[in-house]
């Protein structure tokens, strides 16, 4: 991290409140400035500038304020933003949500350094999403595909393997022939998770195509805010300068939000819904808008958040405002993860908007936007046959009901199940796709052009044909 001019001291501490220090007689003090904090013993703590108001200035304490005396304590402003070094440096590297390093290695080292907070790319200068980011993850490539500059969340439930799928697609996403990085920002993780993440990403961050930022539960709540705004700092200037596409995975957002909570509460804040500030909204699209492509310039950040919704609440605070503004979501369902299936994605509540930017004839497959169409619509109808059975039984169904019954469990199992470390390439996963939609009759599959159903039917011969549909 580093400053800007000669710091000013102060040694007017009035108060200290949970992770927040109240300076007095403050003077030419902004907000967001990097403070550096010394202790009676002679340690250094670090914070930031929260709030200013006439002479007084509330910081937060980057590690803790533990062991503090407010009487011995000399605090100083340095006059400018938190700033870290950038560059790829970081790409290899594990550290801690304050980018200090976890690895052993000595800190990271850049040419230049840029404020932590970034901000938001300018509207007028943004270039629309295109192009694929392909994860080897059947469902999100083949149904809900994630393209440059997109910003796609995960919304899970306690319980299901989100941390997986995110390790996952951490570990296999790429792009075409083009150079590819991947910043992954884990927020208040156990110190398990923390291992299985480093673990698993190794050999990744071992190629220096991936920098690793992790947060864990024991450490202090303002380093969980810092953490995705450390992530992005990284990924923007190693795609916007550096010229790489960058995936930038994000988890748990749902802790983060609560540590906003906390120093909200520190503070003294007003709440609003079940107590998150009312710049919870804001606060999200600081970071989640801080992804995209930028006009003339090469390289691409797309994020991928993944959040937890508390009992499964999907109009719970922080999912709810992350739909707002983001594109799309990739919902894992318990039911599905019941079964047996990983990753167990709800095809039918999962969406991605800017799929047609980045698949279809030039990007992926000709058929491949037909494809996803086709078997959207049939687990739609499986879905309505399921229901209709429960109510009725299965004697009620028609032909072409037991049909899209029958299909349900090869979907599950034969095109949404894959191993964990298995990367399936895009033909592999739609040729899944086919052998699914192919279990239906011919007369079923209206959303197919004749010419792809002649070429995948065997001998080009006609599927069998069902008694028409009601």
């Amino acid at each position: 991290m580093t400053t800007g001019p000669e710091p000013v001291e102060y040694t007017t501490v009035r108060e200290l409140r949970g992770p927040l220090v109240v300076v007095a007689g403050v003077t030419g003090v902004g907000w967001d400035e990097f403070v550096t904090i010394t202790l009676g013993s002679g340690e250094r703590r670090h914070a930031v500038v929260l709030e200013v108001k006439d002479d007084l200035a509330v910081v937060e304490v980057l590690e803790n304020t533990s062991g503090m005396d407010p009487a011995a304590l000399r605090v100083a402003f340095s006059g400018s933003p938190l700033k870290v070094p950038v560059g790829e440096g970081w790409l290899g590297r594990t550290c801690d949500g304050r980018g200090t390093p976890l690895d052993g290695g000595p800190p990271v080292f850049g040419a230049a350094s840029a404020p932590v907070e970034g901000v938001a790319i300018n509207p007028v200068r943004r270039q629309p999403p295109a192009e694929p980011v392909l994860t080897g993850v059947a469902a999100v490539d083949a149904l809900t595909t994630l393209v440059r500059g997109q910003k796609l969340p995960i919304f899970s439930v306690a319980g299901l393997p989100h941390l997986q799928l995110a390790v996952q697609i951490a570990a296999q996403a790429t792009t075409a022939g083009e150079r590819f990085s991947v910043v992954f920002a884990g927020m208040g993780l156990t110190h398990a998770d923390a291992f299985f993440v480093s673990d698993a990403l190794e050999e990744r961050s071992a190629a220096g195509e991936l920098s690793l930022l992790l947060n864990t539960a024991d450490d202090p709540v303002i380093e969980r805010i810092l953490t995705p705004r450390l992530a992005l700092t990284v990924a923007e200037h190693l795609a916007f300068t550096g010229g790489r596409h960058v995936l930038v995975i994000m988890t748990d957002m749902t802790a983060y939000a609560e540590a906003l909570r906390e120093v909200s509460a520190a503070r003294g804040e007003i709440p609003a819904r079940r107590a998150y500030p009312g710049y919870l909204y804001s606060d999200l699209a600081s970071l989640y808008e801080r992804c995209g492509r930028i006009i003339d310039r090469p390289g691409s950040v797309t994020v991928l958040p993944v959040l937890t919704m508390p009992a499964g609440d999907i109009t719970h605070p922080v999912p709810d405002l992350t739909g707002y503004i983001t594109e799309g979501q990739i919902v894992l369902s318990p039911q599905v993860h019941a079964q047996g299936v990983y990753p167990p994605v709800d095809a039918l509540s999962s969406l991605s908007r800017l799929m047609r930017k980045g698949a279809g004839p030039g990007r992926t497959r000709p058929d491949h936007l037909d494809v996803a169409a086709q078997l959207l619509a049939a687990l739609a109808r499986a879905r309505q046959a399921g229901e209709l059975a429960d109510l009725a039984g299965e004697s009620a169904l028609s032909p072409a009901d037991r049909h899209y019954l029958d299909m349900y469990p090869a979907f599950l199992h034969s095109f949404l199940h894959q191993a964990r470390d298995q990367r399936l390439a895009l033909d592999e996963s739609l040729e899944r796709a086919w052998q699914v939609l192919l279990t239906l009759p011919r007369s079923e599959l209206g959303m197919l052009p004749a010419a792809l159903l002649d070429a995948h039917l065997p001998n080009n011969s006609a599927a069998p044909e069902s008694e028409a549909s009601p």
